[in-house]
């Protein structure tokens, strides 16, 4: 009877495999990363990230600069520099009422926030006025940063007809509906 269960595991694991697709695409008319992802799906809720995500304060700059995690993600803000930074954001999603200044810390020291509302947090220093970044909160775990080239892939999605939405600094967030049956294909142009 041992000897099943492993079959039993690859034909569970086949049965998930065939119920799910890859959005690919790509973004054009802007210059850098964007995130894409799959806006909040009704009735559908998702288990927060087990792993913390990491954004540096290196060579006076936040690193990456773009930072995207799914809702309900811990995010570890570590000092690498050898002067004192500070890390505070406005709000998240233009919500001030989800402001927040972690203070000012040394290098070697970390600081963690876990992100509970999805929406973009525009990441300040208050010692250093040049210093930005942003964290991408994405209501769902389907989502992905786009290459240099503007490129993505979100694999593993479900079947099913979704919203995908993308964010580049600087613009307006754009939406557009999508089917994943497979594989398909989603291309966003910004100006």
């Amino acid at each position: 009877m041992n000897s099943c269960v492993p079959s039993m595991i690859l034909v569970t694991t086949l049965c998930i495999a065939a119920h799910a697709g890859t959005v690919s695409g790509k973004v054009s008319g802007v210059s850098g990363v964007s995130v894409v992802y799959i806006d909040a799906i009704p009735g559908k809720t998702f288990p927060p990230a087990t792993q913390s995500a990491v954004m540096a304060q290196s060579k006076m700059a936040f690193q990456p600069h773009v930072l995207a995690i799914q809702q309900g993600t811990t995010v570890k803000f570590a000092n690498r520099d050898s002067v004192l930074h500070n890390v505070f954001w406005p709000s998240v999603g233009g919500n001030k009422k989800l402001s927040h200044n972690l203070g000012s810390w040394p290098r070697g020291e970390t600081r963690t926030f876990k992100f509970d509302a999805p929406g973009v947090a525009p990441l300040l220093c208050n010692a250093h006025s040049d210093m930005s970044g942003y964290i991408v909160v994405a209501p769902t775990p389907y989502f992905a940063v786009t290459n240099e080239a503007g490129e993505y892939k979100i694999e593993g999605v479900p079947v099913g007809k979704y919203t995908l939405t993308v964010w580049h600094e600087g613009n307006k967030t754009q939406s557009q509906p999508g089917a994943v049956a497979g594989d398909a294909k989603v291309d966003f142009t910004l100006k």
